[in-house]
């Protein structure tokens, strides 16, 4: 019996820490059912766990007038994958209307480098309003065989530091 992949997967998933793993485990597992190729999942993988990041720290911005107890209502985030021509759309969805805002460029910065990697790896990204609901969607789409267009001008707009994305891919096999 041959099966045609379904056109979109979505998840629902509570803004908490551990969301970003359940969000790598969906997508590793969808795209592996859809038989999506394995260069292609790693960078998925990759993308997936940043915009999930994303999301949970904007699902539910605490007020300044609330303390830690009061935000305990966590938000949720939306997955979404869906398949195109020659890759797949990641999407993750957020109650905050706020852009994503690429963070200025710091070496010594702990934090703050998923748009960058996101506009290094993703053949294209973007954002979108999440009508009817408020908030927004973040988006990126990855091509099928990344691998062999990684660190070269022109993937994803800018060109990637081959030693980053190779400390960043084997950080995130080691998860």
């Amino acid at each position: 019996m041959n099966q045609v992949p379904p056109s979109i997967s979505e998840l629902t998933l509570a803004a908490t820490p551990n969301a970003v793993a359940w969000a790598r485990r969906h997508t590793v597992d969808i795209l592996q059912r859809w038989r999506f190729p394995d260069e292609g999942i790693e960078v998925a993988r990759l993308l997936i766990s940043e915009l999930a990041t994303n999301a949970i720290r904007h699902a539910r911005p605490m007020k300044a007038s609330e303390t830690a107890a009061e935000s305990a209502d966590l938000g949720t985030i939306v997955l979404m994958l869906w398949p195109t021509d020659g890759g797949i759309v990641l999407a993750v969805s957020d109650p905050d209307p706020r852009p994503p805002t690429p963070r200025a460029h710091d070496a010594s910065a702990t934090g703050g480098r998923g748009l960058v990697l996101i506009q290094t790896m993703a053949n294209r990204w973007g954002y979108s309003p999440a009508h009817p609901h408020s908030g927004k969607i973040v988006w990126a789409e990855v091509p099928a065989r990344p691998s062999s267009a990684l660190g070269e001008p022109g993937f994803g707009g800018r060109q990637a530091a081959p030693m980053l994305i190779g400390r960043v891919l084997t950080g995130l096999r080691e998860l």
